[in-house]
């Protein structure tokens, strides 16, 4: 293995670190980067603060950096990483900081909630962008002019690249590592850090429906547990207003306001994620479908195109924990 670690003149990836970070938004891109030196020239990496001191994570570790905002000079590319106390977290020094650096910037990569400080900085007027999917709508609401792309994992609009957070971010990565080495050093990388290389942008955050905003009011619970008891089973609207002693249009209205969804749309990704689930436990494409009560695996398939993006086969190929051959 070639370590090119000492090249000189390699793209520097300026980090803005801020208090209450979330510490793999930036940690898993930063490992992407530092692990390119081992197939490619690689990058110089800066961790950046408002300040130059240093920061608190969210979980509470103090994060040192090596550089201030005025001092970190012209960057190839600046990663703004998100937080779970975002948007109020992005302070108005942070949202100065991501101005000030990503006009000094080739390109800038939000993770998760950076999405946020990037918009607040103006940056992300009449674009596209994402985020986790459980910030998606906060974001709708926060800035009505930027388009928000809720399930796709990472998105590119321009110099401007955005990512769904977490894992995600590593993703993000290792795309933007592909743009600038080429398609065989991500992947080597990739396999390095033990990654599946890799999920498409436009890939859908897998298995949003179950991990949704919770119902709020006692009758929407009540609605949502039904739903639940046997997701398999088909229920029309009628079914689940009668259930409820609802009218099927407060019924629609409750879950619109409360979920985002119609009732029909919510059993469909029930359903969906209870053959998402069978799948990951190591049933069949076939059984999948039987179990989760679809009327045949060409039905399961293409709600699952429909939805994710990708076939359930090869979501299986992608992502059974179980086959231990499938790593890397």
């Amino acid at each position: 293995m070639t370590d090119y670690g000492d090249t000189i003149n390699r793209p520097r990836v300026g980090i803005l670190v801020f208090d209450g970070v979330k510490l793999l938004d930036f940690v898993g891109p930063a490992e992407v980067f530092h692990e390119a030196s081992q197939r490619s020239p690689g990058y110089e990496i800066v961790l950046i603060s408002v300040g130059g001191g240093e920061v608190t994570s969210s979980m509470g570790v103090k994060v040192g950096v090596h550089s201030s905002v005025e001092d970190a000079g012209q960057l190839d590319t600046l990663v703004i990483p998100g937080s779970e106390q975002a948007p109020g977290v992005f302070t108005t020094e942070v949202i100065d900081a991501v101005r000030m650096l990503a006009a000094r910037s080739r390109r800038v990569a939000s993770i998760c909630t950076g999405a946020f400080a990037v918009a607040a900085a103006g940056l992300l007027e009449g674009r596209s962008t994402t985020t986790h999917w459980k910030f998606a709508s906060t974001l709708e609401r926060t800035f009505p002019s930027v388009t928000v792309s809720r399930d796709a994992i990472f998105v590119q609009n321009g110099r401007f690249h955005s990512s769904a957070g977490v894992a995600a971010g590593i993703d993000l990565a290792l795309a933007l590592l592909e743009q600038d080495y080429g398609a065989d050093v991500a992947r080597n990388i990739a396999q390095l850090l033990l990654v599946y290389m890799k999920r498409s942008g436009t890939q859908s955050q897998f298995s949003v429906s179950l991990k949704g905003p919770p119902a709020r009011s006692p009758i929407a619970q009540y609605v949502t547990d039904f739903i639940h008891e046997d997701p398999t089973r088909s229920r029309s609207v009628q079914d689940i207003a009668r259930h409820a002693k609802l009218s099927p249009r407060h019924l629609t209205r409750i879950m619109r306001e409360e979920l985002d969804t119609t009732p029909l749309e919510y059993v469909n990704a029930i359903r969906l994620d209870f053959a998402v689930s069978r799948l990951e436990s190591g049933a069949s494409v076939n059984e999948a479908a039987t179990t989760a009560g679809y009327r045949s695996s060409v039905s399961l398939r293409r709600a699952f195109v429909s939805r994710f993006g990708i076939t359930p086969s090869e979501y299986q190929k992608r992502f059974q924990t179980s086959r231990s051959d499938e790593v890397a």
